[in-house]
């Protein structure tokens, strides 16, 4: 049975529908992710989910329950926001102990729980520390452990790494990540951050003007994406108009720009139907040329090199003016990778990794 249950849900700001019949099982223990652009709707569910707002239309199933119309206080949920919302003049311990006393918890019970979550998020001996002489990565850790010292049945967090610096913002997802799997509880996390919601998630549910595009696990999502949307949202990639020449068993040749290739036919599209071919930038191959280009290759000019260590990112301009995005690993002993700028090249992509989507 799914710890929670959204059925069919609606909610609307005035004339505005923010969340539109929206349905969504999450797991017992999962590491479940909503990802999409801003506006798209994931606060919202996430603010439904914890009684923060009030659905206009269907149920909210928490634990088997229905608890549709049953206030914050009294679901088993508990949220770390975006803004973290600690006490400025308390402490450390008086934070995270604020829930506990609430519920008249006995003090020495209040001292071990707060005591052993200090633990779990790394912060031992910084019971008496006032919230203004933390990091932003401390008050973060603060907000986790206030809601987890409660050990609630769900832990929602709305955007808590945007506040923080790359570096740190990338340590905080192992974090997370450990934190899960050591706690084993649900936690329902909202990103619009493709990065995070690819590295912390068990599944991602990719969402747009209100609705769930794509529901499934980040290999899923990344390399088999169901739509255009979910395919240029999730990860960078290059997006080719094409037209489907012939069919041949599970492979069929499509042409795009004049160039014929043999790909996968994973969708059992038809003799010259028009369809959309995606290709991530890491799946591309880029080769010199001085003359005409390879059969299956399509001419290009290098527009912009980009360095960023391991990784050389290209910016090629083809002949009918589109910009792609090409990525290539080396080594240092690896200089066949670096282009000069208008140098003539030819691409292609690893068979088997391009996807083919209907014409939308």
């Amino acid at each position: 049975m799914p710890v929670v249950s959204l059925n069919n849900v609606s909610k609307s700001f005035g004339s505005q529908k923010v969340i539109d019949n929206l349905c969504l099982d999450i797991l017992k223990g999962e590491f479940l992710t909503l990802l999409g652009p801003s506006g798209c709707g994931k606060t919202t569910v996430l603010r439904l989910i914890a009684g923060l707002e009030t659905c206009d239309s269907g149920t909210i199933l928490i634990n088997g329950r229905d608890q549709t119309r049953l206030p914050a206080c009294d679901r088993d949920v508990n949220t770390v926001f975006q803004s973290y919302a600690l006490f400025p003049h308390m402490n450390v311990f008086d934070n995270i102990a604020f829930g506990l006393k609430l519920k008249k918890i006995p003090a020495q019970q209040i001292r071990e729980r707060v005591r052993e979550t200090l633990a779990l998020v790394k912060l031992e001996g910084m019971d008496n520390r006032p919230i203004s002489r933390l990091s932003g990565g401390q008050q973060q850790r603060v907000a986790i452990a206030r809601a987890i010292v409660n050990q609630p049945l769900i832990l929602l967090l709305d955007e808590p790494l945007s506040a923080l610096d790359y570096k740190l913002r990338k340590q905080m997802r192992l974090d997370l990540r450990h934190l899960h799997q050591k706690l084993g509880i649900t936690f329902v996390f909202v990103t619009h951050d493709q990065e995070e919601a690819l590295t912390l998630s068990d599944r991602i549910v990719v969402m747009h003007n209100g609705c769930i595009q794509q529901t499934g696990t980040p290999k899923e999502i990344y390399e088999t994406p169901v739509n255009l949307f979910v395919a240029d949202f999730v990860g960078e990639s290059n997006i080719f108009d094409a037209r489907v020449t012939s069919t041949t068993g599970p492979d069929m040749e499509i042409r795009i720009q004049g160039v014929s290739k043999m790909v996968q036919n994973r969708r059992n599209f038809k003799n010259d139907q028009a369809v959309k071919v995606l290709l991530r930038p890491e799946d591309m191959t880029v080769e010199r040329t001085n003359d005409q280009c390879p059969k299956g290759f399509l001419p290009g000019q290098v527009k912009e090199m980009i360095y960023k260590g391991t990784t050389v990112d290209l910016i090629i301009r083809l002949e009918n003016g589109q910009d792609i995005f090409v990525t290539q690993f080396f080594n240092e002993d690896d200089q066949d990778i670096f282009y000069d700028v208008n140098e003539r090249v030819c691409i292609s992509w690893i068979k088997g990794w391009e996807v083919t989507l209907p014409h939308e």
